[in-house]
C-alpha cells in the first residue's frame, strides 16, 4: 500500500492511497485509528468489519469508525485500487454529527449525492479546483452525514456579530494573503471551529475562505504584473503562491490569459484581449 499525505491539519488529514494487492495476497486485520471517509476512485476491493462484508468499486465510499477492527480483501484481479481518504479528529466528527450508527455504516454504495463531492475533492487534490481540499473534505463529510442519516441541516440565521466576524476575517486574510494561511489558522482568528468558520464565511460572503484567499492573491498579482517592476517568478512567491507553475495555471484559469500576456496587455498590447473577445463572438 502506497500512501501520500496531501494535507494534514488539526481537524483533518487527507491521504492518497494506492494499493496493488491481488487475489494471491493474504489479507490481515487492521484497526481504524481515526474516523474516516475514503472515496474509491479506481478499482475494487472487499471490506470486512463488525461481522459485515462489503464489495467496493469506483464511486463507493468506505467509512471508518475509530477503534473498529477491519480487513481489506482483494479477490478480484483488477490491478489494485485507489482511494482519496479523509481522516477526521473526534472533535470534528462531533461538530458535524457524532452518531455512532452513521460512522459504523461500513460502506456507502456509489451514490450521486456523494460521488459528485468525491470527484470535486479529487479535482481539488489534483489542483483543478480553486476550492481547498480541506474545505471540500469538511463539506464532503457533512454531506455524508446528511445523506446517511436522512436529515438535512436547517438553515440558520446569521446574526450581525457573525457577519462582522466573517467580514473581519476576510480583511485579515486579504492583508495576510502573502503568508501561509490554512482553514484552521483563519478559523482561530475568529474563535470558531474550522467547520463552523467555513459555513459562516461561505454563507456571508458567497465564497469559501480558500477561494477568497486565492482570489486575493490573484488580485495582488494582477496589480504587480501591471506595475511591471518585478519578474513573474518574484510576483508568484511575493503574493503567496508556493509554486510558480501553480500560479501560472491559476492565473490563466482566472484571467483567460497567461501572466506574461496579461503584463503585455497592461503595457498597451490590446491585441491579446481583442483576440479573446473576437474568439467568443
Amino acid at each position: 500500500m502506497a500512501s501520500k499525505v496531501i494535507s494534514s491539519h488539526e481537524s483533518m488529514s487527507i491521504f492518497d492511497y494506492r494499493c496493488t494487492a491481488g487475489p494471491h495476497d493474504q489479507p490481515f486485520a487492521e484497526v481504524h485509528d481515526v474516523f474516516s471517509i475514503s472515496y474509491v476512485r479506481k478499482g475494487s476491493f472487499g471490506y470486512r468489519t463488525r461481522g459485515e462484508s462489503f464489495d467496493l468499486v469506483a464511486g463507493s465510499i468506505l467509512i471508518g469508525h475509530a477503534g473498529d477492527e477491519y480487513m481489506c480483501t482483494h479477490e478480484h484481479a483488477c490491478g489494485g485500487d485507489e482511494c482519496l481518504s479523509f481522516r477526521f479528529s473526534p472533535a470534528f466528527v462531533e461538530t458535524i454529527g457524532d452518531q455512532s450508527a452513521i460512522w459504523r455504516t461500513g460502506c456507502v454504495p456509489p451514490t450521486p449525492e456523494l460521488m459528485v463531492w468525491g470527484e470535486l475533492a479529487q479535482a481539488a487534490a489534483d489542483g483543478g479546483s480553486d476550492i481547498g481540499t480541506e474545505e471540500l473534505g469538511m463539506l464532503f463529510a457533512a454531506r455524508f452525514v446528511e445523506v446517511v442519516s436522512g436529515q438535512k441541516r436547517k438553515p440558520q440565521d446569521v446574526w450581525a456579530r457573525d457577519r462582522r466576524r466573517a467580514v473581519e476575517a476576510a480583511l485579515w486574510m486579504d492583508s495576510h494573503s502573502h503568508e501561509s494561511i490554512d482553514l484552521e489558522s483563519a478559523a482561530k482568528e475568529c474563535g470558531l471551529s474550522a467547520f463552523h468558520f467555513l459555513r459562516l464565511f461561505s454563507k456571508v460572503l458567497g465564497v469559501t475562505p480558500h477561494q477568497y484567499l486565492v482570489r486575493s492573491r490573484l488580485r495582488h498579482a494582477a496589480r504587480l504584473l501591471a506595475d511591471g517592476g518585478h519578474s513573474i517568478t518574484e510576483i508568484a512567491y511575493d503574493v503567496g503562491f508556493g509554486d510558480l507553475s501553480n500560479f501560472v495555471r491559476t492565473f490563466h484559469r482566472a484571467a483567460g490569459v497567461s501572466p506574461r500576456a496579461f503584463r503585455k496587455a497592461a503595457k498597451g498590447d490590446r491585441k491579446i484581449f481583442q483576440d479573446r473577445l473576437a474568439a467568443r463572438s
